[in-house]
């Protein structure tokens, strides 16, 4: 009986024995193939799990782990009809970029801010160590409490914010709130009638698409938190026009290798704009929202528009030292 106990004991030690042996080598061997010794065409969310099915190198506990919900080390703030969400598809190409799926609002939402920095990273996807998770709200631009909140998150975070022409920016804010309150059967205004004021006859500076568009004013209260260098500008316009260029400054700011091409991206003609190619999808563009057509507005408008914006430009200019090609 006691010979008996003593083969049974020396079983269960020698099964616990193999089994650490096992998992220490899978560790050991996970442990060494580090980013820099794979392929970076081959260096994928997809690769990455193929390479942990098919190897075997560790167990299905310690994977499960590797992919956690982490706070955003990258977050796209604005500004609002400047091409945030198609930046955010375009860099969704790259493996090392994961996006969250929907706008979050914790920044600039008291009620979810004061929800905790936990619930705001329930709402971010799973992500590997090695990739970015990366958010964007648009509001974040013009809310005041925007920055100081972010930077009590993470003071050492990059910011991206998209800017384009600003009459243009005015006159897409228009176009969406106008098609969005004719789909509710919803008055709407004319697009003179919101940005002249009638008294004076001089631009409507109540108009909130108005002030949105005096870039200098909100990018002020940013750079009151964080470095200029904390904060990759992208041109609004090019991103339509040329977008590969654009994104691959992300890619560069972000210090990731260069991974979305010409391969990834083609011209719609028939949308009338440029959409992606992916691996699972061979061809997504935005949805039949964007790229809607603008509303004719008078010369006379346009071009006080563009007087009114043409000061608030220049201190933008001198303020990030970039120019962009808005007269």
């Amino acid at each position: 009986m006691k010979n008996k106990g003593l083969r049974v004991l020396s079983v269960a030690v020698i099964l616990c024995v193999t089994a650490f042996l096992t998992y220490y080598s899978n560790v050991i061997v996970w442990n060494s193939v580090s980013v820099s010794d794979m392929d970076e065409d081959s260096l994928t969310v997809g690769s990455v799990r193929k390479l942990l099915e098919e190897g075997e190198l560790i167990t299905e506990r310690f994977h499960s782990n590797s992919r956690l919900k982490r706070l955003p080390q990258s977050i796209i703030i604005g500004a609002r009809k400047c091409g945030t969400r198609a930046l955010l598809e375009f860099l969704g190409l790259h493996p090392w970029i994961q996006p969250a799926d929907q706008e979050v609002h914790f920044f600039d939402d008291d009620r979810n801010y004061n929800r905790g920095y936990e619930w705001y990273k329930d709402h971010m996807p799973y992500t590997y160590p090695e990739q970015i998770t990366l958010e964007k709200s648009p509001r974040y631009f013009i809310t005041e409490k925007a920055p100081e909140r972010i930077y009590r998150m993470n003071s050492s975070i990059k910011l991206i914010v998209l800017l384009r022409n600003p009459t243009t920016r005015v006159i897409s804010d228009y176009t969406q709130v106008y098609y969005n309150k004719l789909a509710k059967g919803k008055d709407t205004d004319k697009f003179e009638d919101l940005v002249i004021d009638k008294k004076t006859n001089a631009v409507n500076t109540g108009f909130r698409a108005v002030q949105i568009s005096v870039y200098y004013h909100h990018l002020l209260r940013w750079l009151k938190f964080f470095k200029r260098e904390q904060i990759h500008v992208v041109d609004g316009d090019r991103l339509i026009t040329d977008p590969l260029n654009e994104i691959n400054k992300v890619e560069q700011f972000l210090g990731l290798p260069t991974k979305v091409t010409e391969k990834n991206i083609y011209f719609n003609v028939t949308r009338g704009f440029y959409c992606m190619r992916t691996q699972k999808v061979e061809q997504k563009c935005l949805g039949l929202t964007k790229g809607r057509k603008h509303p004719y507005i008078e010369q006379s408008v346009l071009q006080k528009l563009n007087d009114f914006f043409r000061p608030h430009n220049k201190k933008l200019f001198s303020l990030i030292d970039q120019r962009f090609d808005w007269d």
